[in-house]
């Protein structure tokens, strides 16, 4: 993994776009994974920004969302779908047909079923994911990947933690109906992402960025498989990575690469 430690939060969003926008002017089509949840917010607001002020377009840009709640329609409020249209797509110029997210309003557990399986198919012919945009759990999962999910799985239904309901309780009205279930990608469709970046901020995250970096590798922590890729880019401000017990030598790996870059090693 390449640690990265910034200031803030705010330098974290930063440092993500930068990415994002690098990828995109890069790749002739470009293939992103794109996350929900609190953290990406700013990443998206920053992406708008940019492409407000011509630094980047998503004309040729192909996106993927890591899940999706079972059981609401994309036009919910908390439809991931609606997340994605409200903090990006409404306000960039990616076409719309190229916006993937999984389809999971059915409750009909064979059709989500072959939802799941279409969401593989779809990702393989646009030629796999360049770069994916992850955030992390406070019990440690990606997407919706719970603990005890396989590293070798795939897009599937998967049932949330009562710790993962209870945390997204606070986007629901008293009284609404909270879906207890969801489509996401597996741990294994994320790992053969060709790229990865992990954004962590704040100190209630702080516990789940030492175990996936430094714990074992675990199912009890499903983000500690990304010590299994190639290409992992782990970006926390300084209160995600307070309790890393190698913080000063991931700053110093860190400053090093950057001389190496810059050919100043001596």
């Amino acid at each position: 993994m390449q640690v990265i430690i910034l200031p803030s939060a705010h330098d974290v969003a930063l440092f993500a776009a930068d990415r994002v926008v690098d990828v995109i002017n890069t790749k002739t089509n470009p293939v992103l994974g794109l996350a929900t949840g609190s953290t990406p917010i700013a990443l998206y607001k920053e992406l708008v920004a940019r492409y407000q002020s011509r630094q980047v377009s998503f004309r040729h840009t192909i996106s993927f969302n890591l899940d999706e709640y079972i059981g609401i329609a994309d036009s919910h409020q908390q439809s991931y779908r609606t997340f994605m249209n409200q903090h990006l797509f409404e306000s960039i110029d990616i076409v719309a047909t190229n916006t993937y997210v999984p389809l999971a309003e059915s409750q009909n557990a064979d059709t989500l079923k072959k939802s799941a399986q279409d969401y593989e198919v779809s990702i393989q012919q646009a030629g796999g994911i360049d770069l994916q945009i992850l955030g992390i759990g406070l019990n440690g999962h990606i997407g919706f990947n719970e603990p005890t999910s396989s590293f070798a799985s795939r897009t599937r239904i998967k049932t949330l933690s009562e710790s993962t309901v209870a945390a997204n309780k606070r986007f629901f009205k008293e009284g609404e109906y909270q879906p207890h279930l969801a489509l996401t990608m597996g741990i294994g469709t994320i790992l053969e992402s060709k790229s990865v970046l992990l954004m962590a901020t704040g100190k209630a995250k702080a516990e789940a960025v030492k175990a996936m970096v430094e714990g074992p590798l675990s199912a009890m922590c499903p983000a500690s498989a990304l010590q299994l890729h190639e290409l992992a880019t782990i970006v926390l401000d300084e209160e995600a990575a307070s309790l890393l017990t190698l913080k000063e030598y991931y700053q110093w790996c860190e400053q090093k690469r950057q001389q190496l870059h810059e050919g100043s090693l001596a």
